[in-house]
């Protein structure tokens, strides 16, 4: 046979392959999500995400710094409140001293060039379980938008470097931006949750936070998997209202959407890779079905193929060990 085109030339050896590589992942492209609980010395793994733990925030301090030390750069934070401080309103959200906002504070302190992007939603702080405030069995939108707006406003005090809004409420992302601007808040950016799909992939999240809703679902707000129009339409709207990265969540079963945004919008894309898939892939490697190690690192570069410029993920501080070495 006489091929001019071999393509298996460009496979012949790792050197060869590392050469032509198109996809190279780092740490620089990881945000690590962390649990936050009350009280000190606490260290809960959670049963259902296997190697994460919700930490008291002494620490939280010290998991961070060792974050740091592996070069992961990034954040996002997610806190555990006790019960008695929930209610319908969320107030407890904007609480100058409560724990989110006690925590930014203390992780600026300590490592000052840490990343911070604070989730921005309501459920771990209402006795319903959901993002927004209940009126007559539904989840109101304008009520909650303002609700946001102090939660974010207390972050951006706190410290917080990016607002991070996982609500899926209509215009809150404008609301936001003004507030910060009219507040002196330049600087702050906005990560918006534009593609937040209502996905089954979110249980351990839930367990993690005692955050499931105490009835129905949150398909009201959340999106239809279905629908990948509604994705585009929603992040478009999301960057004019002023936001600087837009997310896609979950990850890999929504690929499809990340690799249309990366071809339409110039602002950077960031993709949860979340807890159902962490657990997913946990529990195939424990049983010997898949390599740990490997799928790891292929699952997050895949996700990079695709047009991700950041990754939020539960392996951050595994897989930047696994790319340290």
């Amino acid at each position: 046979m006489i091929l001019y085109n071999r393509n298996r030339r460009l496979r012949a050896s790792q050197a060869v392959r590392d050469l032509v590589k198109e996809t190279v992942l780092t740490t620089d492209d990881f945000i690590m999500p962390i649990f936050i609980a009350e009280g000190e010395n606490v260290k809960e793994e959670i049963s259902s995400m296997p190697g994460i733990f919700r930490r008291s925030l002494d620490l939280t301090v010290k998991e961070v710094k060792e974050l740091w030390s592996l070069g992961v750069k990034a954040i996002n934070i997610y806190v555990k409140i006790s019960e008695n401080l929930k209610d319908n309103t969320g107030k407890e959200a904007w609480n100058k001293n409560g724990l989110m906002q006690n925590s930014i504070r203390a992780i600026k302190d300590a490592i000052p060039e840490m990343v911070i992007m604070p989730d921005v939603a309501l459920d771990p702080y209402s006795i319903y379980g959901h993002d927004g405030i209940v009126e007559d069995g539904k989840i109101v939108n304008d009520v909650t938008v303002d609700a946001l707006v102090k939660m974010s406003l207390s972050h951006a005090e706190a410290g917080a470097d990016f607002i991070a809004p996982s609500d899926m409420m209509d215009g809150r992302v404008a609301a936001i931006r003004e507030a910060l601007e009219e507040n002196g808040f330049h600087e702050v950016g906005i990560m918006s949750y534009a593609a937040k799909y209502a996905s089954s992939y979110y249980g351990p999240f839930r367990d993690a936070l005692n955050s499931a809703p105490g009835f129905g679902d949150k398909k009201t707000y959340q999106m239809d998997y279905a629908n990948s129009k509604e994705a585009i339409n929603e992040a478009l709207r999301d960057i004019e209202e002023g936001a600087d990265i837009i997310m896609v969540k979950p990850g890999l079963p929504y690929l499809d959407i990340v690799s249309k945004l990366s071809q339409i919008v110039d602002v950077p894309i960031s993709v949860f890779q979340v807890s159902g898939e962490y657990a997913m892939i946990k529990a195939a490697a424990k049983n010997g079905w898949l390599d740990n190690d490997k799928i790891i690192i292929e699952s997050l570069t895949c996700i990079k193929r695709a047009g991700a410029s950041l990754i939020s993920t539960y392996f951050a501080k595994e897989a930047a060990k696994l790319l340290n070495r």
